[in-house]
């Protein structure tokens, strides 16, 4: 089975390139391989004897810059090479990249674009440590309006790379080429969109090295969490594919509750439940199937339903109303230990009281689903955990406080465990935007969580899932047609 994708923030890939220089392999053969990297990868853009145009930085990214350069002029490309800065003041491994160049080095601030026909920018790389102003500024600014492709060296100038936020100003890069690992950037919003295709090149750094060094930040795919994926054998039956049950709310507010139930059967729970309000029941009734119903009133309805240990997996949020009894609510499937998936009305039932989750879930298998609004609110007051400029840190801090599996949803929604082990999802599709989604995408992982996967790997495969029945409709996508696209995605996997 391939191996999962680890990511590397750039404080962890510059450990791992210090480990493996300790290790014999000289920093200056690692910027030759890096070199020659971007030239190859710059070959893929340009046909034969067109003109070039590098743009290097003062520090090591313009040292791949200054090989790239050698290598692609030897190759018969006609290439220009500017260098922001001074020639003499470049250090260690790029100056000594630079002197195998025999071209000439023109001033970054006069780079003439106009007739190059690829641009590469070797300008910052993951050492940006502030906002591009000056004369930076004017570079990128004039590297973006030529209307030429850009390969950007590393990440895109101007990107952060542990946050993916643009630094006053950025590259627009038509691809990009990376080393070793991508960089929380190349999946993190809007970094994403700013990188283009990024192309992962192999200089030498070994996995073990990575995972020495990080090991906790991964790409979310199949390859993390497949191997947990339930895979019925021929004598299963529905008993031992657990029993979910999702809590509904009011007789104008049922549709939600049913809309994460049948997503929970179409993922392969064994049966599942909807807790209806008395007031409900009739309403539930009328659209019910497959799926079973019991009434329920408010927390002492939920504790007496809990009774029975085969409901083993609960969704609570869904359209359930804000006030005090859906925190009763969750208290009582907490204390019954139940794996719980919370969302939407139950998280904004905790607004400014978060305190009251610190460490709650450490006995009970959790996934809190909120968007980004759902997230301030519930933390509010907790600048711990909403100050970090960076999307995976704040959903560390927020599992790490509550003991639970954080999804914090978005174009880039990142899932992190209380361990520190987080993933950053990059399958999803614009058409998920609708009313409903995230009812779904609920039922997924509890329905998965029933069948004993565990909360991380559950919520992963989860929005995977989720987002690939989405993107495998297209326009058009409401959340009624999402459970149903699941046994396709499901067979493709099961394959």
């Amino acid at each position: 089975m391939t191996a999962p994708e680890l990511v590397l923030p750039p404080s962890e890939m510059k450990r791992a390139d210090l480990e493996t220089i300790a290790r014999g392999v000289p920093g200056i053969e690692l910027m030759k391989r890096a070199g020659r990297a971007v030239a190859d990868s710059a070959e893929k853009l340009a046909s034969e004897g067109s003109r070039i145009a590098i743009v290097a930085g003062p520090g090591q990214n313009g040292g791949d810059g200054f090989i790239a350069a050698t290598l692609l002029a030897e190759r018969g490309y006609r290439v220009s090479l500017s260098l922001l800065g001074d020639l003499n003041r470049l250090t260690g491994d790029a100056a000594e990249a630079a002197q195998d160049w025999t071209g000439e080095v023109g001033r970054g601030e006069d780079a003439a674009f106009q007739d190059a026909d690829l641009i590469v920018d070797a300008l910052f790389g993951t050492g940006l440590s502030r906002d591009l102003d000056g004369v930076a500024r004017h570079v990128v600014d004039r590297m973006n309006g030529s209307g030429k492709p850009i390969l950007a060296v590393d990440l895109p100038s101007g990107i952060d790379g542990d946050t993916g936020e643009v630094r006053g100003i950025a590259v627009k890069a038509a691809r990009t080429v990376t080393f070793a690992a991508r960089k929380p950037c190349h999946l993190l919003m809007p970094g994403r969109a700013f990188s283009g295709p990024v192309e992962v090149a192999d200089i030498g750094i070994g996995r073990e090295i990575l995972e020495a060094k990080g090991g906790s930040l991964f790409a979310n795919s199949p390859a993390l969490w497949l191997h947990a994926l339930p895979k019925p054998g021929l004598s299963s039956h529905k008993y031992e594919r657990g029993h979910t049950l999702v809590a509904s709310g009011g007789a104008t507010r049922t549709g939600a509750a049913r809309l994460a139930a049948r997503a929970a059967l179409r993922i392969g729970s064994g049966l599942v439940t909807v807790a209806s309000p008395p007031e409900a029941i009739g309403v539930n009734a009328a659209h019910l199937t497959a799926i079973m119903l019991k009434g329920c009133d408010g927390p002492e309805g939920l504790h007496n339903i809990l009774q029975d240990t085969r409901l083993n997996a609960l969704v609570l949020g869904p359209a359930l109303g804000v006030h005090a009894g859906a925190r009763a609510m969750m208290a009582v499937a907490v204390q019954a230990r139940r794996s719980l998936v919370l969302d939407a009305d139950a998280l904004t039932s905790f607004e400014g009281l978060a305190s009251e989750l610190h460490g709650a879930f450490r006995h009970a298998p959790t996934v809190l689903t909120p968007h980004g609004g759902e997230f301030n609110r519930l933390f509010k007051g907790h600048p711990d955990i909403l100050d970090p400029a960076s999307k995976i840190e704040r959903a560390r801090r927020a599992a790490a406080y509550t003991g639970a599996v954080v999804l914090l949803k978005g174009a880039d929604t990142v899932i992190a465990a209380p361990d520190g082990r987080a993933a950053i999802n990059e399958n999803g599709t614009p058409y998920l935007a609708t009313a409903g989604s995230g009812d779904t995408l609920c039922g997924l992982i509890a329905g998965l969580m029933a069948q004993n996967v565990s909360a991380f790997e559950a919520a992963c495969a989860g929005a995977w899932i989720h987002a690939e029945a989405g993107a495998s409709f297209g326009p058009g996508l409401i959340s009624e047609d999402l459970a149903d696209l699941v046994p396709g995605v499901l067979r493709g996997l099961l394959r």
